[in-house]
């Protein structure tokens, strides 16, 4: 299965460490075989800027905050902006990851879930918790995740217009 993460150059995370382009490929994959289809690097209404989003078979919105160092992990103040904008929300870090702080009463351990991946798969080690949105904003939200979708496939045909994303 081709990847855009591997095939595209301008691809999202092209900035970042490799092994973040790599938790973005296994999660995608995971998500995949589950009828989650991702969008990366999505803002958000309110500033921020969810890593992955993805959207489920019944219209579920998911968002997960890639962490590839400790540092990084304990240093994010502003991973709870995310929740007023998805259903479900998961870590996502490279296989080897110290897990501690999502152990126990750990990192988010009422509200969000944790995922482990490399470039070829991921796997849930802990299952997100379902917090539905309001029905207006879960419209919103949809409607913004399946245009900027549909912009990001229009600079797939014309490369002139990716930029604009």
């Amino acid at each position: 299965m081709a990847s855009l993460i591997e095939s595209r150059p301008d691809s999202c995370f092209a900035e970042l460490p490799l092994v973040a382009q790599d938790v973005a490929r296994g999660v995608t994959r995971l998500f995949f075989r589950s009828e989650l289809f991702a969008l990366c690097e999505v803002p958000l209404p309110n500033g921020r800027r969810a890593d992955m989003m993805a959207i489920g078979p019944r219209g579920e919105l998911v968002i997960v905050e890639i962490k590839v160092s400790r540092a990084d992990l304990l240093g994010d103040q502003k991973w709870t902006d995310y929740l007023d904008y998805c259903d479900i929300f998961y870590w996502a870090v490279p296989t080897g990851f110290a897990l501690d702080p999502f152990q126990g009463d750990g990192l988010g351990s009422d509200c969000a879930g944790l995922i482990v991946a490399d470039r070829y798969d991921a796997e849930i080690l802990r299952e997100a918790p379902s917090r539905p949105l309001a029905a207006a904003r879960r419209k919103a939200e949809t409607l913004r995740f399946a245009r900027r979708a549909a912009r990001r496939l229009a600079g797939d045909l014309d490369p002139g217009l990716a930029g604009l994303d």
